[in-house]
């Protein structure tokens, strides 16, 4: 698996970029439809990388947390499924089950979206206030796969604690590190060096 870090993100205080994409149980999901009245977190994963497996069923808890505290949650895949079947929406949906997620799992199937938010691997964290004005882009935790870290979502869940008491964004904003999004071939962005 090829490490690949969010070097370049959305400025604090950006507006979430726009979308209109379908969810696995078939209804079209937007930020303002999926936010919840204190924010919204939006989640760049996929179903066969190995860093969000190692996380899958700790960002199910987190992302009932959230929205249990007015926080909304979406997770968005956005690799390309010719290249990679295995992240294909039927898969999504069978993934979403196995590890008990809730929340809205989204197919970005032009890349688009990805690329607006400047996404570069999966897993990657965009916390979004109640504006839905960007307050963090980074790391779920330090866990990684074979590192004897626990996963905890603590990096996350700091950002939208913070949102929740109205607070300023962590100083601290740490970079998510993943697999790199599979893009589509001539489909690559050009806002980081593969």
């Amino acid at each position: 698996m090829a490490e690949v870090s969010s070097t370049r993100t959305l400025t604090l205080g950006t507006r979430a970029p726009d979308f209109a994409l379908p969810n696995i149980d078939g209804s079209i999901v937007t930020p303002n439809e999926a936010r919840g009245p204190k924010g919204l977190v939006v989640a760049f994963v996929c179903n066969h990388c190995p860093f969000v497996t190692h996380m899958a069923e700790t960002i199910g808890l987190v992302a009932d947390t959230c929205i249990a505290k007015g926080i909304g949650f979406v997770a968005i895949n956005s690799n390309d499924v010719t290249r990679y079947p295995a992240d294909s929406p039927e898969k999504m949906a069978e993934t979403s089950r196995k590890f008990g997620w809730t929340f809205p799992y989204l197919y970005d199937e032009t890349q688009a979206v990805a690329k607006s938010y400047f996404a570069a691997c999966t897993p990657d964290f965009y916390v979004f206030e109640g504006e839905l004005l960007l307050t963090y882009c980074g790391a779920f935790d330090q866990a990684r796969p074979g590192n004897k870290i626990s996963v905890t979502g603590e990096a996350l869940s700091l950002a939208v604690n913070r949102v929740i008491r109205g607070e300023s964004p962590v100083s601290d904003q740490k970079p998510s590190l993943g697999c790199s999004i599979k893009w589509k071939v001539g489909n690559e962005p050009n806002y980081f060096v593969v």
